[in-house]
């Protein structure tokens, strides 16, 4: 398995603007993890500009097929997202 670390540069006025769609984002990101392909996941704070995905996934399609589908992504609260293949170095033990 693979790592691969997904960011997402978020709207200005993201924090009022995802209501609509911030259920069904979590169900997404619920299924994801329980699936075991999402680790991690999480906007940062202080400003909430971008967020960080954290993957386990076989191939880099598993996670671009999760941004194809999200609501964020589809309604324009992601304007800007990067997958990149990470190495992980402590803490991928099984």
């Amino acid at each position: 398995m693979n790592y691969y670390a997904l960011m997402y540069d978020l709207v200005k006025d993201h924090e009022t603007r995802r209501m609509p769609y911030r259920e069904e984002h979590l169900k997404r990101i619920r299924a994801a993890h329980a699936r075991g392909e999402l680790i991690l996941a999480g906007a940062f704070a202080d400003p909430m500009d971008r967020a960080l995905l954290v993957f386990r996934a076989p191939d880099r399609a598993v996670v671009e097929e999760f941004v194809r589908n999200d609501p964020y992504v589809k309604n324009g609260l992601v304007p800007k997202w990067e997958v990149r293949s990470w190495t992980v170095v402590v803490g991928n033990a099984p």
